[in-house]
């Protein structure tokens, strides 16, 4: 049997075997907004690969004059009761709020519109919180510290020597106990600490040093919008929340999204937040 053309008015609509609406006194009581159940399979929009879930939406038609239509919107609270899987982009224009250990493997830069920060339960005052936010600077720069005793060599981690530009390296050494005249050289993937105090050597030691294995941080440039960066604008996440937020309002750019932000596998991080 085919129905073309239907119109149909009635409160409430039930495909198929069982009618999950009138399981209890409140489902079973039709208002003016309808019902409409499926206890089997729905497919929604251009389903060329078959149905994936109890429920699956694709696109629309891509002959059809609203093809560049998103998938699904939704206005107001969802609820999701179980692991959700997202393969692609995501716009987030309001907090995010995780319960629990979160573990991120990102590849490429992240690029925060505001502060880096963590606010944790206070480890010592009672119904008190902890907020900090991280240090930030005009280069991707990176570092080491430690204690030195009775040695005059501190040796940096092996890798250093395929991260750090060794030309960039800094140490800020700080005598422990008593005074110390210390100086420091930088040799190959260690510093070389001096001390001309005819005592032993104890001191606390922080090494800076800027990344090598990407463009250097061009930190103030002329532009508008983050696209007039005049270095490698494909290592960076580029459009901010707000940027993206106006693109979304716009139904003619929904096909274009996925060009404007993108992930560059130049750099690559684990980033591992808790929250307590």
């Amino acid at each position: 049997m085919s129905i073309k053309n239907l119109s149909l008015q009635t409160i409430a609509l039930h495909i198929g075997y069982k009618d999950y609406s009138k399981l209890n006194d409140i489902s079973a009581i039709y208002n003016k907004a309808g019902y409409l159940t499926n206890p089997g399979i729905s497919i929604f929009g251009d389903a060329l690969a078959g149905q994936k879930a109890t429920v699956t939406i694709y696109p629309p038609n891509s002959e059809s004059k609203q093809s560049y239509l998103p998938s699904l919107y939704v206005k107001g609270d969802s609820a999701f009761i179980g692991d959700v899987a997202v393969n692609g982009d995501q716009s987030i224009t309001q907090d995010l709020r995780v319960n629990g250990t979160t573990y991120a493997s990102v590849q490429g830069t992240i690029n925060v519109q505001g502060w880096k920060g963590f606010d944790i339960k206070h480890p010592t005052k009672e119904n008190y919180r902890l907020r900090y936010v991280c240090l930030e600077g005009p280069e991707g720069g990176v570092y080491y510290r430690g204690i030195l005793k009775d040695s005059e060599f501190i040796e940096l981690p092996d890798y250093w020597k395929d991260l750090v530009d060794t030309k960039t390296i800094t140490v800020h050494l700080t005598p422990i106990g008593t005074y110390q005249y210390l100086y420091y050289t930088v040799a190959k993937n260690r510093i070389i600490v001096k001390n001309h105090s005819n005592l032993p050597t104890h001191c606390s030691y922080i090494v800076y040093g800027e990344r090598k294995d990407g463009e250097p941080l061009i930190p103030e440039y002329k532009g508008n919008p983050p696209e007039d960066y005049p270095g490698k604008n494909d290592q960076y996440s580029r459009v901010s929340m707000f940027e993206f937020q106006e693109l979304l309002l716009n139904p003619i750019n929904h096909h274009l999204i996925l060009l404007l932000v993108q992930f560059s596998s130049l750099f690559q991080y684990e980033l591992y937040y808790m929250q307590l």
